[in-house]
């Protein structure tokens, strides 16, 4: 990419994802429910995942890699545990 053009889009980039990031949070502190509030830090751990990606990509390394593959990990096991105990709660 041009060196002119990196700059903007880094900048673009940071502005997305902190826009995701602050109505993720927003979200985890109103709620109303649990769902919405694991959604939530679900959405915000693949804003986190998504910085780092971009920080790789800007720098043209990998170091970040193992990271990003735990994140999303954490970030999946953790939906899918409370996805199933509040499906076992709602039953009769």
């Amino acid at each position: 990419m041009s060196a002119l053009v990196m700059p903007w889009v880094l900048g673009i980039c940071c502005v997305v994802l902190s826009l995701a990031a602050f109505g993720a949070i927003i979200r985890m502190i109103k709620g109303p429910a649990l769902l919405d509030r694991v959604l939530a830090a679900d959405v915000l751990l693949a804003v986190v995942a998504a910085a780092l990606a971009i920080d790789m990509a800007a720098n043209r390394h990998t170091n970040h890699m193992a990271l990003i593959v735990a994140i999303t990990l954490i970030g999946f096991i953790g939906s899918v545990t409370v996805a199933r105990f509040v499906q076992e709660r709602r039953r009769p």
